[in-house]
């Protein structure tokens, strides 16, 4: 099969695709022929070496966490599933044109593979830092980087919970965080007096990794009521990083809720083929990502 490895540390260049042997689905896994990955910033952190102690690397390593597919292997234990089924879920070595699923769904009605792959970690984080950070309804939450994948889902989850978000992003996507719901305004120059004008924020999440880590603290006034999912010098400040997933398939059940119920919608900003992967990289940690980007197989 093909799939996307590296052998060495580095940029978008160090990524190659080889032809590997098939993976297959042991105790409580299934494999799937993914149709599509999701492209998220812990994958080029994990190529570039940075240490996220969640997910250790071993050189040569593959690439992905997300996927959506066709269940074509069921592993001894596993009874929620056939083969057949169509499935979203997280896993390893994503991209690949098969893989191996430790947490799965079933996809939602309506949603194409390319919509379901963003879904898995994206929204994991999401319900994760939003738990964290202990914001409540009636409460005012400030999004840095609001307008990518996580931000996205964090936009709308807190809508829902009664939560009022302010957002932040470029030009190009203030409209879009308003769609979601948010209190939009620019980053850059003079951000948190815009951010102050907009009223008292309760609690802050930093998604883009920014720099933004002392003004978050200043605008919530604790260290406590501050976290990130990008800046891993936050802890210098008091702040929380959070990397380590919580239950992934509730989070996947919430998602397939939300999604049926019209509550929650992340758009494919690109998509990309498996001999793209070096661009999706790129034009991820670009930034500026309206939604999500996938690996379409």
């Amino acid at each position: 099969m093909k799939k996307v490895s590296y052998a060495a540390f580095g940029g978008p260049d160090v990524l190659d695709l080889i032809d590997a042997e098939e993976p297959h689905a042991g105790p409580g896994r299934i494999r799937v022929s993914v149709r599509a990955a999701g492209v998220n910033p812990v994958d080029w952190r994990l190529r570039e070496g940075q240490a996220l102690g969640a997910h250790p690397v071993e050189l040569p390593a593959g690439v992905g966490l997300d996927a959506a597919g066709v269940v074509d292997e069921v592993g001894e234990g596993v009874t929620d599933v056939a083969v057949g089924d169509r499935v979203f879920g997280e896993g390893a070595d994503t991209y690949a044109e098969f893989a191996v699923l430790s947490a799965w769904a079933p996809m939602p009605d309506g949603l194409s593979f390319a919509e379901a792959a963003g879904y898995p970690s994206v929204v994991e984080t999401a319900l994760r830092i939003i738990d964290e950070v202990g914001v409540r309804p009636g409460q005012k939450l400030l999004v840095s980087g609001a307008s990518g994948g996580v931000g996205s889902a964090v936009l709308q989850i807190a809508r829902e919970r009664g939560v009022t978000v302010i957002g932040t992003a470029g030009a190009a996507n203030q409209d879009y965080l308003r769609e979601l719901g948010a209190l939009a305004t620019t980053y850059g120059d003079g951000w948190v007096e815009r951010v102050r004008g907009l009223g008292p924020v309760d609690a802050a999440l930093d998604l883009a990794g920014s720099g933004v880590i002392p003004d978050l603290v200043a605008l919530t006034g604790d260290p406590a009521k501050v976290v990130t999912i990008a800046d891993l010098g936050a802890p210098e400040f008091g702040v929380r990083f959070s990397g380590v997933a919580g239950s992934v398939p509730d989070a996947l059940a919430e998602a397939a809720s939300l999604i049926a119920r019209g509550r929650l919608h992340i758009p494919v900003e690109k998509s990309y083929a498996l001999t793209e992967a070096a661009a999706a990289h790129a034009d991820s940690r670009a930034g500026h990502t309206r939604g999500r980007r996938v690996i379409v197989i």
